[in-house]
């Protein structure tokens, strides 16, 4: 292995990233524009990767690298290799990006940036981060890219993952011969089911292996062989399964009907009952799931919620939480389904209804221009105009997830970004306040992230009135819910800092709001640094030891808690003396509180004897006594191991 070689892909991988990232701002309206865009942020999130392995390699050139990783390392491929098919990875991107335009195919599009979302989330997988020496960090951070992007390969369902697996590894093979020997094992069912009959096989297919060849770089004559490599696997397969399976076929006949003689052909389609929603008892259009693991069709559950019953409709659990995650598997399943019985596949349709003020519903008709004229006056030159149509969608967008989409789908959500640097303090608060409520429905976070509203947000955030403040910080947390977005939003200049301000500035309303943004985002390691770096224990600190402020006191220690797991976070809680507070707090705090304390400080006291040390003198051991035989159960578990911890020290 030559080190020659990898600084050489290293920096051609950091190239990649930066004209990947930067072709966002260049796309050409066309069909799924929306999606390219997300594919280039995605990969601008792979910077701080290629940074680090750039300065490895750059530290290799000044001394001996380090060998390859073991094969039982939980690497999955050698450095050359594995930055070679990442760099093969984003030049199929730039280049599927760089011939993207608004005359192609829709189908033909979607088929390609499939493919290359798929090819980058898989060769993520495979890089050796021990030899890179990729810190925990940058680590966390691949891994939420890799999770988006399985996310949106997953997103248009997965019959074309076998194709791509196949076609990926002839692409990698450079003797045919070797691929002919082989034996497919990877995914023989789905391989025969998307292909098709050997004699005749599936068109569609044949134009996926041209998409992708053509996005790799390849020819035709190129696309052509891979497609007769794949018939002759398929042809070995069928003669296999043929071979095996003639016996028990011969046995079955003789003793069941087959399907098509059992059936009555006047017989109606029974839908199978898993794919019926439980409320409607309708095929779904769009399964969500709830908390309780119950799947049920997005707008019937919605409105169940939208009713104010927080429980599931088939178990009657309470739902700890009103998320609805969509069932991608299960959509895919429908939909293969339907395709199987010839039947026309549900799509997903906006409801004909809104809800009113008193909460009954009526049917939208024409009303569908009373939508599209409010977001125009969003932009009308009379600034009464914009303010009035911003306060109507304040109030529609509330109401109901129909309203959320149906505004959205109208171009709300671009208008409102616009008015957030309007000077009239009552329209950016009106702005603001839509984009809090229309991100309560998923698929409009994206569109507000992609309207660029982060940075106008922060603004309003920074010097907008109280309430547009505090109803910002709120949308912050509603955006920061997706893990991409916590990234994004904890690298944009300002955004956490300006939530550190409310919390010494805001409101009571405004605290509880930048404390629940701030909890969110510091869940992500990369933003715990930036945090603490804005000086966040000093307002934390302040509202534990504040007896006006102790409705903050929950709030401040779920955030310690959370800090507290980075090692810099730990360094920095204990020099700020934070340790007599929350000794203080396992005294006289509520069962919530002392739990919290206890917790943090078992952090803080785990293999450092100093701040062990210091709990002791401190006189914890007769509170931390008492909590362990009367607090919570987690409370008692934190308590009697601090007490562990505390006798060994004193045996030492």
């Amino acid at each position: 292995m030559a080190s020659s070689e990898i600084a050489r892909l290293a920096e051609a991988v950091a190239a990649l990233v930066q004209e990947v990232s930067a072709a966002g701002a260049e796309l050409a309206p066309g069909p799924l524009r929306a999606e390219c865009s997300s594919l280039c942020r995605k990969v601008s999130l792979l910077s701080h990767l290629a940074e680090e392995v750039v300065a490895f390699v750059r530290r290799g050139e000044k001394s001996e690298p380090p060998p390859p990783p073991p094969p039982s390392s939980s690497s999955t491929g050698p450095p050359v290799s594995s930055l070679g098919d990442l760099k093969l990875a984003l030049e199929a991107a730039r280049r599927f990006l760089s011939s993207n335009s608004s005359n192609q195919a829709r189908g033909n599009i979607a088929v390609q940036l499939q493919y290359v979302t798929w090819q980058l989330e898989k060769v993520l997988g495979s890089l050796p981060y021990e030899y890179f020496e990729i810190s925990d960090e940058v680590q966390e951070q691949v891994e939420l890219v890799r999770t988006q992007l399985k996310r949106a390969t997953e997103k248009n369902g997965t019959p074309n993952m076998s194709i791509f697996q196949e076609i990926y590894q002839i692409l990698n093979r450079t003797q045919v011969k070797e691929l002919r020997r082989e034996s497919s094992s990877w995914s023989r069912s789905l391989l025969i089911e998307n292909v098709g009959n050997v004699d005749h096989p599936d068109h569609d297919v044949k134009d996926i292996v041209i998409l992708v060849a053509e996005v790799n770089g390849k020819s035709m004559h190129d696309a052509e062989k891979i497609t007769s490599n794949l018939i002759d696997r398929l042809e070995k397969i069928r003669i296999t399964d043929t071979a095996k399976g003639a016996g028990a076929e011969i046995k079955s006949k003789k003793t069941v009907k087959t399907t098509e003689e059992a059936k009555n052909p006047d017989d109606p389609l029974m839908i199978p009952e898993d794919f019926r929603c439980p409320i409607s008892l309708e095929l779904m259009r769009d399964p969500v799931i709830v908390s309780t693991g119950q799947t049920y069709e997005r707008s019937f559950i919605q409105r169940w919620i939208d009713c104010g019953h927080r429980t599931c409709p088939k178990t009657q659990q309470k739902l700890q939480n009103l998320t609805l995650t969509p069932n991608y598997v299960l959509r895919s399943l429908i939909n293969q389904w339907c395709e199987t019985h010839k039947i026309e596949q549900p799509r997903r349709s906006l409801s004909r209804r809104i809800r009113k003020n008193d909460g009954s519903y009526h049917d939208l008709g024409e009303d569908r221009a009373i939508f599209n004229a409010l977001v125009c006056n969003l932009t009308s030159r009379s600034l009464e105009e914009r303010r009035s149509a911003a306060a109507e969608i304040r109030s529609l967008a509330k109401r109901s997830t129909d309203n959320r989409v149906l505004l959205a789908a109208a171009g709300a959500i671009p208008a409102l970004v616009s008015l957030l640097s309007v000077d009239d303090p009552k329209t950016q608060e009106h702005a603001v306040t839509s984009l809090l409520n229309l991100s309560i429905y998923d698929n409009n976070k994206e569109l507000i992230m992609l309207a660029g509203a982060i940075t106008s947000i922060i603004q309003v955030l920074r010097k907008g009135s109280m309430e547009a403040r505090e109803n910002a910080a709120a949308a912050i947390f509603s955006l920061s819910l997706n893990d991409e977005n916590k990234i994004t939003i904890g690298g944009t200049p300002g955004a956490i800092e300006c939530l550190v301000e409310l919390l010494y500035s805001g409101s009571a309303r405004g605290k509880k709001d930048a404390a629940t943004a701030l909890f969110n985002l510091c869940i992500y390691q990369g933003n715990k640094s930036r945090a603490l770096r804005t000086g966040i224990l000093k307002p934390l600190l302040q509202m534990l030891r504040e007896s006006s402020s102790s409705g903050m006191v929950d709030e401040a220690l779920t955030i310690l808690s959370v800090l507290v797991s980075h090692q810099e976070g730990k360094v920095a809680i204990a020099k700020a003396n934070t340790i007599p507070v929350l000794i203080d707090l396992l005294r006289t705090g509520q069962p919530r509180n002392k739990e919290n304390a206890a917790a943090i400080l078992l952090a803080l006291c785990k293999k450092d004897c100093e701040n062990l040390a210091c709990l002791g003198r401190l006189g914890a051991v007769i509170p931390l006594t008492d909590l362990s035989t009367s607090g919570t159960d987690r409370a008692k578990r934190k308590a009697t191991s601090l007490l562990e911890h505390l006798s060994k020290l004193q045996r030492l």
